[in-house]
C-alpha cells in the first residue's frame, strides 16, 4: 500500500507544480487576469491530472482516490495560499473584500479538481 500512497502523492505534486507553472504563464506571458485566469489555470490542471492518471493507470480513478487526490491538492495548495496570504498581509492588510476574493479564487481550484476527477464516476 505505501507505494499506491506514494504514487498519488507525486500526481498531487505534479498538479501543484502545474498549477504555479501554468498560473505564471497564463498570467505573465498571456496577459490573462482575474478570475478568468484562475478558472482557466483551475481547469487545465484539473483535467491534465485526469488525463494522465487515465493514461498511467489505464483506468479512471476510483472513489478512494477522487477523495485523496482532491484533499492532498486542496492541502497543498492551500498550504501555498497561506504562504500568499501571509505576504499580502505583511505589506498591507486586506480588507474584508479581498479576503473573500482570495478566498474564492483558492476554492475553484479544488472544486474543478473534485469535479473534474469525479466526472464519468460511477
Amino acid at each position: 500500500m505505501p507505494t499506491r500512497h506514494a504514487a498519488l502523492l507525486h500526481y498531487v505534486l505534479g498538479a501543484l507544480a502545474a498549477v504555479i507553472l501554468l498560473n505564471l504563464g497564463v498570467r505573465g506571458l498571456l496577459r490573462v487576469g482575474g478570475f478568468t485566469a484562475t478558472l482557466l489555470v483551475a481547469l487545465l490542471t484539473a483535467g491534465g491530472l485526469r488525463l494522465l492518471f487515465q493514461w498511467r493507470q489505464q483506468r479512471a480513478p476510483n472513489g478512494a482516490e477522487i477523495i485523496r487526490l482532491s484533499l492532498g491538492y486542496a492541502l497543498g495548495l492551500g498550504a501555498l495560499y497561506l504562504g500568499l496570504y501571509l505576504l499580502m498581509w505583511l505589506q498591507d492588510a486586506p480588507g474584508h473584500m479581498g479576503q473573500l476574493l482570495f478566498l474564492l479564487h483558492y476554492l475553484i481550484y479544488p472544486a474543478c479538481m473534485g469535479i473534474l476527477l469525479r466526472a464519468g464516476h460511477r
